[in-house]
């Protein structure tokens, strides 16, 4: 899979579309950004740096291996700089913490994402991570399926494209 994380506008893009942020903060976090590009490229750069240790650590646990120490640290100083989850905020579809911005923009903005992978590090979940088995894909997924069976990131990327390849090989083979 390729990278679809180009800029700091496609972090806030990616915010909004997991509801993360809402359309008017979406629009107060762009504002921000163009106002303060220098610090926008650089809360970019965090993000991506947290997002690297955090499929690190749920990587190598995905894989039967231990996390790396530095994976771990650089989520653990993520959690320290995040601001606390002190309210809860009501959605159209339902309820979400809201977060106070006063501190670092990167900090608070990346706050739901550092709280979700503590949240699930620490909780009965964990082995519900997997590894696509796509060799190719390298996408991790969290496995909500009934049986915890699931082999793709998604069925109609990768497992449609297993399926495909099977039935070609089938197909060559009579």
């Amino acid at each position: 899979m390729s990278e679809s994380l180009h800029n700091f506008s496609d972090v806030v893009a990616w915010f909004l579309a997991g509801s993360l942020l809402s359309q008017s903060e979406s629009a107060q976090v762009l504002s921000w950004s163009r106002s303060n590009p220098v610090e926008a490229v650089s809360a970019f750069a965090e993000a991506i740096d947290l997002r690297e240790a955090i499929y690190g650590i749920f990587g190598h646990l995905a894989a039967g291996r231990d996390a790396e120490d530095e994976h771990l640290n650089h989520l653990n100083r993520a959690l320290k700089e995040a601001p606390p989850r002190g309210a809860v905020a009501r959605t159209g579809a339902g309820f979400r913490w809201r977060i106070e911005r006063d501190q670092t923009m990167a900090a608070g903005l990346l706050a739901p994402v550092v709280w979700s992978a503590g949240d699930l590090l620490t909780g009965k979940h964990l082995g519900r991570v997997r590894l696509c088995a796509n060799h190719q894909c390298l996408w991790l997924f969290y496995d909500d399926s009934l049986r915890g069976a699931r082999r793709w990131c998604s069925m109609q990327a990768c497992g449609n494209r297993a399926k495909t390849q099977r039935h070609y090989l089938r197909r060559k083979a009579q």
